[in-house]
């Protein structure tokens, strides 16, 4: 296996999804997600990576090599697409060798490496039926195998999920980070699903309109997003955003948000080193808001149910506060329904602020 290094890479000219000034390096073994809403360049990414595509400036390094130049079938990489492009008039079985049938590995070769694969992923079974007969989830598998089986130095994986249903993606997204990790793959998969990729990776690079905004682990990306966009983009529900002024009253910094102030004291040094003005916006996950039927010994704020959702051993509730509506995620069943009045604590060690005019993260 090998790094996969792009440095100042920019593709403008010609594409639909262009990337701008990409810079981005994938470790040894590594499992980089492209994070990004469609339309943002995470296949551009890739196929300049598989030779594809070049890029108008930078350069791409696989291993310690300078790949630029190179056709995609000298790069020794691994694409694995949305669509399983299986050949549908043979078997599975042909279906695994084919790629070693193209470099003329010997059949007995062939034949072990097709048995190895089959086992790994479970797919002995299927060995000698054809892709017609098989369910989107099994011929995910087969197309997963055909990259397994040549063994490149790096895998590159194009959103290879988006076609099955709820239950397979949580199957095969566990699927493949065993397989990821027992046999130390480096690769790079492109997603626009969050929850895959806080699941899957080590570390996730969120793009937006073809720039890399935020390049970290899930769990800095999830406690630590750098602006507004990765806050939003990044977490099921969505972060509650509440613009606010900043406020001084009786020696405290207030948050002024309307309908509620909150005090903010104890972030005092760091608005005042990074706010670039008193427009801010507040930042909270719905998991990190206490919901009660009464008045808690702080007092909290007062809102009022607007819309319950159930979800089996959770709820959503939504909550109105003045013109805000704020989700809640509550870790049980909600018995109140819409129109009751409750409050609701904000757990300030878990509030993010962000500066309302560039839209970067302060707290």
């Amino acid at each position: 296996m090998a790094r996969v290094l792009l440095e100042n890479v920019t593709l403008e000219k010609g594409i639909l999804c262009p990337v701008h000034n990409l810079t981005l390096e994938v470790r040894d073994k590594e499992f980089v997600s492209l994070l990004a809403p469609s339309g943002s360049g995470k296949t551009t990414t890739l196929r300049v990576v598989a030779g594809l595509e070049r890029p108008e400036k930078g350069g791409v390094w696989i291993g310690d090599q300078e790949v630029g130049n190179l056709p995609p079938a000298e790069r020794d990489v691994a694409m694995i697409f949305q669509t399983y492009a299986l050949y549908p008039h043979v078997s599975v079985r042909d279906n695994l060798a084919s790629p070693l049938k193209v470099t003329k590995t010997p059949q007995a070769e062939i034949d072990k490496s097709v048995k190895e694969v089959a086992e790994i992923l479970h797919i002995e079974h299927l060995l000698e039926k054809r892709p017609v007969t098989l369910s989107g989830g099994e011929m995910q598998r087969v197309a997963i195998g055909r990259a397994l089986i040549r063994k490149p130095r790096v895998y590159l994986m194009d959103e290879p999920l988006t076609n099955l249903d709820a239950k397979l993606r949580v199957e095969l997204r566990a699927e493949m980070k065993r397989l990821q990790k027992e046999l130390g793959q480096t690769t790079m998969y492109a997603t626009h699903d969050e929850v895959e990729a806080l699941a899957m990776s080590n570390r996730i690079a969120v793009l937006n309109r073809g720039r890399l905004i935020q390049y970290d682990t899930p769990e800095a990306i999830y406690t630590h997003p750098k602006n507004v966009f990765v806050a939003s983009f990044v977490g099921t529900p969505a972060m509650n955003m509440i613009p606010c002024s900043l406020e001084e009253k009786r020696g405290k910094k207030i948050l002024q948000a309307g309908a509620f102030e909150y005090d903010v004291t104890y972030f005092a040094e760091v608005l005042r080193r990074k706010a670039t003005g008193d427009e801010l916006i507040l930042g909270v996950r719905p998991a990190h808001i206490e919901l009660h039927s009464k008045p808690p010994a702080d007092g909290g704020i007062q809102a009022s149910v607007y819309v319950v959702e159930p979800m089996g051993s959770r709820t959503i509730v939504d909550v109105k506060v003045g013109e805000n509506v704020l989700k809640v995620k509550v870790p049980h069943l909600f018995e109140g329904k819409p129109g009751d009045t409750v409050w609701i604590s904000l757990d300030l060690r878990s509030l993010h602020i962000f500066d309302r005019k560039n839209r970067e993260a302060i707290v």
